[in-house]
């Protein structure tokens, strides 16, 4: 006999994600069912035709290991409302945030522009890797643009963006807590439903990495992996590597689903 419901329950009514190799969540799903490991590993001569010092990769430190997010340059500006330059300056991680959270919702199968009730967003970001490593002392971005530059990468602004150009309507919340941020937006997301404070939610996180893709620096006891290999829950795990991905899920009420 299945437990009777009492009005908490959520529904997920949409998801959509970008992952190393995976364009959608099909793909995604594919590696996951056959067990492939979405880590590139590289030879000496390609990572030192990516930009790495030869002492660097002679120090026996260097792994030769990355998680590539490809496409993460290709973004359709004008589709979105962008010119060329605002296209430039914005963080990668809330350019794919804003195309995955309109994929989210057209897989829920809801436009925003006729939806009469609110949708809000419940998100966060990780760091902003492509300031550090394209804006950052560039000089083809002068002293004038430096709002556009704020607004393009402070992590603050990805939700509110995401709100103001797919005209929702809802709360539009940032959300950080480090490793957790993605279940902690969904919580939230949950937590605004059921106090109806929104009648729909997009809930997730967007973490692009534009610096280590060439490999990284380890060291003995560090928490990154020696070997490029992450095994978790294994015993013969011994460390991590960080990459990129994005996802997001459509919540509703059950009630309202």
């Amino acid at each position: 006999m299945g437990r009777a419901f009492d009005g908490t329950e959520i529904a997920v009514i949409g998801m959509a994600g970008r992952y190393p190799r995976s364009k959608d969540l099909d793909e995604f799903w594919a590696h996951l069912r056959d067990g492939d490991e979405l880590i590139s590993f590289f030879t000496d001569e390609e990572v030192l035709a990516r930009g790495v010092d030869e002492e660097v990769l002679r120090s026996g430190h260097f792994v030769k290991a990355a998680v590539l997010l490809e496409g993460m340059e290709m973004f359709d500006a004008p589709f979105f409302g962008f010119t060329q330059r605002e296209a430039a300056l914005l963080d990668p991680q809330h350019r794919l945030f804003l195309e995955i959270a309109w994929e989210a919702l057209e897989n829920a199968g809801y436009n925003p522009d006729a939806y009469d009730g609110l949708i809000a967003v419940y998100a966060g970001a990780g760091i902003n890797s492509y300031f550090l490593s394209n804006l950052y002392l560039n000089p083809n971005f002068g002293p004038l643009e430096q709002l556009s530059i704020l607004l393009a990468s402070d992590k603050d602004y990805m939700m509110t963006r995401a709100s103001y150009k797919l005209n929702l309507r809802g709360p539009s919340v940032m959300v950080q807590s480090a490793c957790s941020t993605s279940l902690i937006a969904v919580h939230l997301a949950c937590q605004g439903l059921l106090a109806e404070e929104c009648d729909m939610a997009l809930a997730g996180a967007s973490n692009v990495q534009t610096i280590l893709r060439n490999g990284y620096y380890t060291t003995e006891g560090s928490v990154y992996s020696p070997d490029g290999h992450c095994r978790p829950f294994d015993a013969d795990g011994q460390g991590t590597l960080f990459g990129s991905g994005v996802g997001v899920v459509v919540l509703k009420r059950l009630s309202d689903a």
